[in-house]
């Protein structure tokens, strides 16, 4: 049994997986504080979507692999800050330890899918029309 094709970036699982975790992050940053409107609500919301749209570019330039893994790297960046805001957003108690743990441990999963479609790049590629 071969592999499913892929028609769109949205039916990647690990773009389905970082939208949905996005989605969860915007619903638990209305609950932060007013003051953190412009600092932290703001970049933890900026990057997790950030990796969404990162994985949605390197879909879109997959004709070339250069191309393609930078922006999958630019994900992995993006990724890793918002795991940093997720962490601050611990040690403000905006967060529950437990959830912003998970959270954390849930965009790591993702970070091990990233790099297992950098490192296997060539399987995602388009030919390139000569």
């Amino acid at each position: 049994m071969g592999r499913k094709q892929i028609h769109s970036h949205t039916e990647l699982i690990v773009y389905q997986r970082s939208f949905d975790l996005s989605m969860r992050i915007f619903q638990l940053s209305k609950g932060f504080p007013n003051e953190e409107r412009f600092a932290l609500t703001d970049q933890i919301r900026r990057s997790s979507r950030a990796v969404c749209a990162n994985l949605a570019e390197a879909w879109q330039r997959r004709r070339y692999r250069r191309s393609f893994i930078s922006r999958l790297n630019d994900a992995e960046a993006e990724l890793a800050e918002t795991q940093t805001w997720l962490q601050f957003a611990a040690a403000c108690a905006y967060l529950e330890l437990e959830l912003a743990s998970q959270l954390r441990n849930d965009y790591q999963g993702l970070s091990i899918a990233l790099a297992s479609m950098i490192i296997h790049a060539d399987n995602w590629l388009l030919p390139v029309p000569e």
